[in-house]
C-alpha cells in the first residue's frame, strides 16, 4: 500500500521526531511511504481567519501535490480536516471542487489510517508507563475521529491510561485563537494541565501537534514534570 506523508507544519519545523514515527510505524505496518516535497501549509490559519481568497490558492496548490497519491497520510486530525474542507472552498467551481473531493476521500490521520482503512487494532508497542490523552477537538469534532486512538493505546503493552476529567474542553490553542485571546487561552490551558496533573499520569499524550505545544510550553512553563508524547511516538515505542 502506498501512502503519502502530509507532514504539517508544526511537525515539519517543530517535531520533526513525530514525522519520523510515523514513517517508521506505517513502514512497520508494511506501507510503502514517499514525502511529496512541493507541500506547504494546508492554508488552515489563512481559512479561519477569513481570508478564503487567499486559502484557495493554497489548497489547489496542495490538490496538485498530491494528486497522484493512492493515499494521504497525516499525524495531525487538524490539519487533515483542512483538506477535507478544501470542497466548501470550491462551491461554485465544480471543477476544483471535484478535485478536492478526490483529495479528501483519500485523506486520513494517523490512528484513522491505521485502524478504519489498515484494519490494525494492535502495532506491537511497549511503553511501561501511566500516561493520559488529550482529545483535540478538530480531530474528534470537524474530522470525526474518537475511538481508533484509544483502540491502538489500549494495545500498548505496559501503558496504563488514564481518563482526563473534562476530556472534551479545549486546551485554549485554536490557532490564531490563542494569539487573539491570549487571557482566555491562558485559563482554558490552565485548566487542562490541572485536570491532567489530577490523573497522575507521568506521560501526555495527543495526536494533533498545535494541542501538544500549547499544553506541553504550559506544563513547562509551571515547571511540572509531566512528560509529552505525539502517538507517533507512542505507537512506534518498544522497549529494549
Amino acid at each position: 500500500m502506498k501512502v503519502s506523508l502530509f507532514i504539517t507544519c508544526l511537525a515539519d519545523v517543530f517535531y520533526s521526531n513525530v514525522g519520523q514515527h510515523t514513517v517508521e510505524l506505517l513502514e512497520k505496518l508494511g506501507c510503502e511511504v514517499d514525502f511529496p516535497e512541493q507541500q506547504t501549509c494546508c492554508g488552515q490559519p489563512a481559512y479561519n481567519s477569513g481570508y478564503h481568497k487567499e486559502t484557495k490558492e493554497v489548497a489547489k496548490h496542495m490538490i496538485r501535490t498530491f494528486e497522484k497519491s493512492d493515499y494521504v497520510v497525516g499525524p495531525s486530525g487538524s490539519c487533515v480536516a483542512m483538506l477535507k474542507e478544501y470542497g466548501h472552498l470550491f462551491e461554485q467551481d465544480p471543477a476544483w471542487k471535484e478535485r478536492a473531493k478526490k483529495l479528501a476521500n483519500k485523506s486520513y490521520e494517523l490512528t484513522q489510517f491505521i485502524v478504519d482503512v489498515l484494519k490494525v487494532e494492535n502495532v506491537n508497542a511497549s511503553l511501561p508507563a501511566c500516561a493520559t490523552y488529550h482529545k483535540s477537538c478538530h480531530m474528534t469534532r470537524l474530522l470525526g475521529v474518537k475511538d481508533a486512538p484509544g483502540t491502538l493505546l489500549d494495545q500498548v503493552e505496559g501503558l496504563d491510561v488514564k481518563p482526563l476529567p473534562n476530556s472534551h474542553d479545549c486546551c485554549g490553542f485554536g490557532g490564531t485563537f490563542s494569539v487573539k485571546m491570549v487571557p482566555i487561552s491562558e485559563q482554558m490551558v490552565d485548566e487542562k494541565v490541572k485536570h491532567i496533573e489530577e490523573t497522575g499520569a507521568e506521560v501526555l499524550i495527543g495526536a494533533d501537534c498545535g494541542c501538544l505545544m500549547n499544553i506541553g510550553g504550559r506544563i513547562n512553563r509551571k515547571g511540572k514534570s509531566i512528560k509529552v508524547m505525539h502517538i507517533a511516538e507512542v505507537l512506534n515505542s518498544e522497549v529494549k
